[in-house]
């Protein structure tokens, strides 16, 4: 095959493949997705927006610390859940977890992802918060849910269970 007719037929499945990406989504019990989710929420509500966030802030040791949702159906779900007390303890010398109130959706989300210093994460196995302090190997059914923007000293000081108070920054 000559190199036109190659490129030709790489431009063809290309295009295919993104048709099917755009196509109809699965089901999501995620809030809608052109709502700005809140005050703290930066977005436009057209369906074309490429990326919205939320601001969110963590209080522990009676500092606070901001952190960004990315604009996903998890974190969109998360960010509905707040605010949250909730009891953080140590796991795998890696990260700190906790269970949640209610599961997040994990509509449009890969199947896992590796997981960054500074990463807020749903374990959705587990249906638990996890926010690493320390670099981890990619693990399936982790889904991203943002950053912490500033903190992760203070966060992987704690050794044991400690409280964490999580809400829209503001």
């Amino acid at each position: 095959m000559n190199r036109t007719a190659l490129a030709i037929a790489t431009a063809g499945a290309v295009l295919v493949l993104a048709a099917c990406a755009t196509g109809v989504d699965a089901p999501s019990t995620a809030a809608d997705p052109t709502s700005t989710g809140g005050q703290g929420a930066t977005a436009t509500t057209t369906p074309e927006r490429m990326e919205a966030t939320m601001k969110i802030q963590l209080t522990l040791d009676g500092a606070t610390h901001p952190a960004t949702l990315n604009d996903s159906p998890a974190a969109r779900d998360f960010f509905d859940q707040l605010p949250l007390e909730l009891t953080l303890r140590d796991f795998a010398s890696s990260e700190k977890i906790s269970d949640l109130p209610n599961r997040l959706s994990t509509a449009q989300a890969p199947e896992g992802t590796t997981a960054k210093a500074g990463d807020l994460t749903y374990y959705a196995p587990w249906g638990n918060l996890a926010i690493f302090y320390h670099d981890a190997p990619h693990a399936p059914g982790l889904v991203s849910l943002g950053r912490l923007d500033s903190g992760l000293a203070d966060l992987a000081r704690n050794s044991g269970p400690f409280p964490v108070r999580i809400e829209e920054a503001g």
